[in-house]
């Protein structure tokens, strides 16, 4: 019985420091608030702080499309640290999964990290459910490292709270981005299907540019309404960029382009403009119905091109569907959304006329 309850008593004294440096592990962090920091990527000041758009302001807008806009996409938290850890914690509203995209890239977090004056991939933030925690990046030197932290693409963040060791720093970065590029889309745009946050093609774009690409993709709802024109003109921008085509019929184009863009050229009269032509869906390889849609959509948005050149539109551009998915259809995930090697081939065929078009030049990749 004695050696019993000796050999017990060795027991607790030798887990102690296990269980003690577990506690000290466990509060050797501080978390500070995504909002004391620098959010990146947003249209215009306003509003709930991790919505793309005001909502209240621009309370006119349909439904759905309010709450598309309250999805985080291509917002990131900017902000410097010598923490050779970087943890997080965070909450969204949604707890479904959505069968085309990842769980990272619907709701998690995703950490890039400056070398060399190049952003590179350094982690990501899995979620576990509404509220989620994990390490995002360890075992890294105390050096300062300037980061930008992704937020979910399909998810509304309600809170989100940045962890660094306790003898370290966090401050809020300065905007590495520049000028204000506005991309209007469909889910495409909003990111179905990349991998991760930072792959959406308006991030990869931000990142390889220097130059702020604005996010305003709307899963199934770019469809050129009144009302969202009019608040898509009042963002000061320094270009705006249509890539909506996949989501309005062939009628709602016909009915809805012309005005839309007139609606921006009332406000910026000598902003460029960019309308880009619907990718040729991998759906329609074999649906013949889906093929002859997208065929419709392209030659609707085509003519209606043509008649606002006629009408001596200036600034006005024009991207045709060039095989942008490639040919070997391979490049989505579930026949209509890019998969990332799909953005790959689109930023291909996009960058040389943005670069042509905005003076803007882009990282090789």
């Amino acid at each position: 019985m004695k050696n019993l309850t000796r050999n017990f008593c060795l027991y607790l004294f030798l887990l102690l420091p296990f269980s003690i440096f577990g506690q000290q592990q466990k509060s050797d962090f501080n978390y500070t608030s995504a909002k004391e920091l620098l959010l990146v990527g947003k249209a215009m000041p306003g509003g709930e702080y991790f919505h793309r758009v005001d909502t209240a302001k621009y309370n006119q807008m349909p439904p759905v499309v309010k709450r598309l806009f309250t999805n985080s996409a291509g917002l990131a938290i900017c902000f410097t640290t010598n923490s050779p850890v970087i943890k997080a914690k965070w909450t969204v509203t949604n707890s479904g999964r959505m069968g085309n995209m990842t769980g990272i890239a619907q709701k998690g977090l995703d950490l890039y990290i400056k070398r060399d004056g190049k952003w590179q991939f350094a982690g990501v933030g899995s979620p576990s459910g509404v509220s989620s925690e994990g390490t995002l990046v360890d075992n890294m030197g105390t050096e300062e490292k300037e980061c930008l932290l992704y937020l979910p693409l399909y998810d509304e963040l309600k809170n989100l709270e940045i962890g660094t060791t306790s003898d370290s720093y966090i401050r809020a970065g300065q905007n590495p981005f520049k000028n204000k590029i506005v991309i209007y889309g469909s889910s495409i745009l909003q990111g179905a299907s990349a991998s991760r946050p930072g792959m959406a093609y308006s991030s990869r774009l931000s990142r390889s540019s220097g130059y702020n690409f604005i996010n305003l993709g709307l899963s199934g709802n770019g469809k050129m309404e009144k009302e969202v024109a009019d608040m898509v003109a009042d963002i000061d921008a320094d270009a705006f960029i249509l890539d909506c085509i996949p989501n309005p019929s062939p009628t709602e184009i016909t009915e809805r382009a012309a005005e839309f863009v007139m609606t921006l050229r009332s406000k910026h009269p000598d902003t460029p403009i960019i309308v880009i032509q619907t990718l040729i869906r991998e759906k329609g390889n074999f649906d013949r119905k889906v093929k002859k849609w997208v065929k419709q959509q392209n030659e609707a948005i085509a003519k209606q091109i043509e008649i606002l050149r006629k009408n001596n539109v200036k600034n006005l551009y024009f991207i045709k569907e060039d095989h942008f998915l490639g040919t070997d259809h391979e490049g989505s995930t579930d026949g209509v959304h890019p998969n990332d090697l799909g953005f790959d081939r689109m930023l291909q065929k996009y960058k040389p006329h943005l670069s042509k078009i905005l003076k803007v030049k882009f990282d090789k990749e």
